[in-house]
């Protein structure tokens, strides 16, 4: 099974169907070898050939393996253990937060091991001009989602008298080109913006269909905290965002 499984991981790997004499090189195999394998996988439907080109792909039973683990996978309960560890690495507090009914919502949080941290809450609803978290989503939601998000956190603020100035019916050219950097980078920042002399960043997650399912947020006191986009703390969130993407079977094209 570890030897001929090398086939199907080259199959998964390259993402389309595959000559054999490519996939058995890719494999690292020759293809004399690699041709009994594919004629068993064949049988069981994990791989299907071409009648025309002769080419190998992934079979309908390699399909419906692949639905099923995705459904297996809750994004919430896979990133959740991984916190612990990152809080410890990152020497800051995590937290992950999903997309809820009034926007960007803290649903897990590990608090940093160091006796100087910064604490947040689970269930608070993050800004989306001025937190990591929320510049995040809204550099990867639709448009029309996230003025509507807007929209209704404006109108939270007039309510509780935390603003005046009128909200723009668009987001704004300055705004725009903030969440085009966020894109660019694959990580979002945040340097003394809610809270004075806190900061934060928050790499996506994604699932299989490429929308953004998790923010992976580290954040702490702006004088400990490296807000490089390629220091440690962006390296190693974007890492493990990647690795959660990969796993709930995003595909990155590099």
């Amino acid at each position: 099974m570890e030897v001929g499984g090398q086939l199907l991981l080259a199959l998964a790997q390259h993402g389309s169907p595959m000559p054999l004499k490519d996939l058995a090189r890719d494999a690292g195999m020759v293809p004399a070898k690699a041709h009994p394998y594919l004629v068993s996988f064949n049988k069981l439907g994990l791989i299907v050939q071409d009648e025309v080109s002769g080419h190998y792909g992934l079979g309908p039973l390699a399909m419906q393996l692949g639905l099923i683990s995705l459904q297996q996978f809750d994004p919430v309960r896979l990133a959740s253990p991984l916190l612990a560890d990152l809080a410890k690495q990152l020497g800051h507090t995590v937290a992950l937060a999903v997309w809820g009914n009034r926007g960007p919502t803290i649903v897990r949080i590990e608090e940093s091991p160091n006796l100087v941290h910064v604490t947040m809450r689970h269930g608070t609803v993050m800004s989306l001009r001025n937190t990591a978290s929320g510049r995040l989503f809204a550099a990867y939601l639709p448009e029309d989602t996230v003025l509507a998000a807007l929209q209704e956190e404006h109108a939270y603020e007039l309510r509780h008298a935390l603003t005046t100035t009128a909200l723009q019916p668009s987001l704004g050219a300055d705004f725009n080109q903030l969440l085009e950097k966020v894109r660019q980078n694959g990580i979002s920042d945040a340097v003394n913006l809610s809270i004075a002399g806190v900061s934060a960043l928050a790499a996506p997650v994604f699932d299989e269909s490429g929308c953004i399912v998790l923010s992976l947020t580290a954040i702490g006191p702006t004088a400990q905290f490296d807000v490089g986009l390629n220091g440690h703390i962006a390296t190693t969130l974007k890492a493990r965002g990647k690795d959660l993407s990969q796993r709930l079977g995003y595909r990155y094209n590099h």
